[in-house]
Formats: structure tokens, sequence, C-alpha cells
């Protein structure tokens, strides 16, 4: 049995070594984009989100991301150390770094470990250390709430400009292709004394 347990935690602590934890995701991302977006440095196994419990959205702004092997993991952990790198229009970069055990919330018991559970007395000086730590939780959880409500608007707002953007950029190439199907491009060039190219690429200009 206990033979049994030591093998299980040390196929776990193999999954840990393989595992990146990534960091300040935007809550618009999803395991998809997760997956493409790192799938160039090895295969994905899985992607699990670690819930937001201090927001009632339950929004996931950090996950696990298992790779088939460790050293893909160490290339992730490095390459996104190193360069910024972007996900879904998120203004700042993801942060990545290796996992630990104690993230995962379905780890399984470490062999020989013993966990003691006691209620504490009002007198008991621990006691005030415990209230002022619920204090603590109160106030980040307001503070959590009140950053990714922020967070929330600018990543709108950034997704607007991008639309746009595309939106402007898809009209003049639009413009550009009705110009050369109309003979249009080739008028203007003859009057100028330019030559037009109509290649299988883009149209060009000399």
């Amino acid at each position: 049995m206990e033979s049994g347990k030591q093998n299980e935690y040390a196929a776990f602590e193999e999954k840990v070594r393989r595992t990146v934890y990534l960091d300040n995701l935007s809550p618009n991302v999803t395991e998809s984009i997760v997956r493409t977006a790192l799938d160039q440095y090895g295969t994905v196994k899985s992607v699990e989100f670690i819930p937001n419990y201090l927001e009632p959205r339950n929004m996931p702004q950090c996950a696990l991301v298992e790779m088939e092997k460790g050293k893909q993991a160490k290339v992730v952990i490095s390459t996104l150390s190193e360069f910024p790198f972007m996900m879904s229009g998120m203004p700042r970069p993801v942060r990545a770094r290796a996992a630990v055990a104690e993230m995962f919330g379905d780890r399984p018991r470490k062999p020989g470990r013993q966990i003691r559970i006691c209620w504490l007395d009002t007198a008991d000086p621990d006691f005030e250390v415990a209230s002022r730590l619920k204090q603590l939780v109160k106030r980040h959880a307001t503070e959590t709430a009140v950053m990714l409500k922020h967070q929330l608007e600018k990543e709108e707002k950034l997704a607007k400009q991008q639309g746009e953007t595309l939106k402007a950029n898809y009209k003049k190439y639009e413009m550009i292709d009705s110009l050369m199907a109309d003979g249009a491009a080739r008028r203007l060039a003859r009057c100028y004394n330019l030559r037009v190219s109509d290649d299988s690429g883009p149209s060009t200009f000399h």
C-alpha cells in the first residue's frame, strides 16, 4: 500500500516538472488560445485554469499547462521570461514560471505527511492572528475586484481599437482590389508613366 502511494506521488512530481504556471492571463483567454500559443514550443498535454475565488464571477487569470516533456516546459519558461508574450490582446505580457506541487488542487498526499486540525479558542494568542488574516483576505478581495474591473475596461477599449484598425485596413485592401479590377489603376498608371505589375501576389506600382 505504502509503495503504491510512493509511486503515485513520484508520478505526480514528474508531472509537476513538466508543468508551467502562467500568470497575468486575460479573462478572455480560453484553453484553445493557450494551446495554440504554446504548441510552437512542444506538445501541450493539458491546460487547467486556476479559479479566482476572490472574484464573484470566478474568472481565471492563471493556468497550469502540462507539456509533454520537462525540457519543453523549460523552453516555455525561458522564452516567456526573456521576451514579451501577449495572449488575446492583453495589454500586459503573460508571466511564466515553473509549477510547484502546492498549485495543484488534486495533488496526492505526500507519503509520511500528517495534517493536524484544531479549533482556536478566543483566548488563544493565534486567534487574533487568524482574525487579522480574515480581515486581510476581505480587503484583498475588494482590491482584486476593482483591479479586475479596470483591467476588463482596458481590454475592451483595446479590442475596440484593434477592431477599428482591422476594418480600416480591410477597406483599404477592398479599394485597391476594386481599382485593379475595373482598370482604374492601369489608367492612372498610364497617365503618370508608371508600370503596374499584376502577378499572383499583391499588385504593385513601379
